[in-house]
């Protein structure tokens, strides 16, 4: 029986580790700088759901909501139709049991050009393209610098870092002829795990198989003891019967005499 409860613990244990999610934070588009007047979306995501978090950002060595000038705000996410200077910010998110999500670096700038890089962290093993963009709208060709370290000796539309590592990780920014962008630092992290939906399925089929074994088992140990209760019947009835023939043969002697 010491089998059968720890099987059952186990699939007790893998149930409960179905409904374990953890909070990320969703940025639209994916950019750490824009211009004021530029439009990004933050949300908060849990289990593939919004809802029931809360967007939070450190901005001027003080943490609280999004800001002012946000469109709409439900708590969990926030969208910024006309970014100012003052959306400037860390954002993450919180669930709350304490859960917190990546951080991102929001920047809204008034330089004559930013750089276009990802808020959030790339994976390793992946392609991050990186732009020069100018207020009028247009990415304009430029130098590339990692840590103020040319990455291009020529005059580029644009930089792709090709098979992300760990060692891409710095400060990128870009420079026109005339303008230099200010300079962000890109984040590089190990690739997701499987998507929830297929850790969910590989869960259910491990605890579907633990009560098919567990099943078996009592089973078995149910049948084993139906023929020992069986075999002990047998034992006690027989010498019955034996007895009950010996007494019917005198009977049958006595009678011919």
């Amino acid at each position: 029986m010491k089998s059968v409860s720890l099987l059952l613990g186990l699939s007790v244990l893998l149930l409960s580790g179905l409904t374990v999610s953890a909070v990320s934070l969703s940025v639209s588009p994916n950019l750490q700088q824009f211009f004021s007047k530029d439009s990004v979306s933050l949300s908060c995501v849990e289990g593939g759901q919004t809802g029931g978090q809360i967007m939070k950002r450190t901005a001027g060595g003080q943490t609280g909501g999004c800001g002012q000038n946000f469109e709409t705000m439900n708590g969990s996410s926030c969208s910024f139709p006309h970014l100012s200077c003052s959306d400037s910010g860390v954002y993450w998110c919180e669930t709350s049991d304490g859960q917190k999500s990546q951080q991102v670096n929001i920047s809204v700038r008034d330089d004559p050009v930013i750089l276009q890089i990802p808020a959030l962290p790339v994976h390793t093993g992946s392609d991050v393209t990186l732009r020069c963009k100018s207020k009028n709208g247009y990415c304009e060709t430029a130098y590339f610098f990692r840590d103020k370290v040319y990455l291009s000796s020529e005059l580029e539309e644009k930089w792709i870092v090709r098979d992300v590592r760990r060692t891409d990780e710095g400060n990128y920014s870009c420079s026109t002829e005339t303008y230099e962008s200010p300079h962000s630092w890109l984040r590089v992290a190990a690739p997701p795990p499987p998507p929830s939906s297929v850790f969910r399925l590989f869960c259910l089929l491990v605890v579907v198989c633990l009560f098919c074994i567990c099943s078996v088992i009592m089973m078995s140990r149910c049948c084993s003891r139906m023929t020992e209760n069986k075999s002990a019947v047998s034992m006690e009835m027989t010498p019955c019967v034996e007895e009950y023939d010996y007494i019917t043969a005198d009977v049958i002697t006595h009678h011919d005499v």
